[in-house]
């Protein structure tokens, strides 16, 4: 798996404003390059495109643990059958 300079045709260019994942572009980590491509292989050298940002996960988990902070301390009653 090499890069044959195909992905070259598919550059996909920097956009302004957004980030290059949240419209759709992909990027080869052998051809270290930004492709705008619709499959889920790099047509020059056949590696699996990235799709998200390497650190998604982790800014989910972020982000879930800040919500969960921001509600506070649950407290949870329990009724007496009398």
């Amino acid at each position: 798996m090499t890069c044959k300079d195909i992905c070259i045709r598919h550059k996909a260019q920097k956009p302004v404003g957004s980030g290059r994942y949240a419209i759709g572009q992909k990027r080869c980590q052998i051809c270290e390059i930004f492709l705008k491509w619709d499959g889920l292989w790099c047509p020059c050298c056949g590696y699996r495109l990235r799709t998200r940002n390497l650190k998604y996960k982790a800014k989910l988990r972020a982000r879930k643990k800040n919500q969960t902070e921001m509600m506070g301390p649950v407290f949870i009653h329990a009724k007496k059958n009398v």
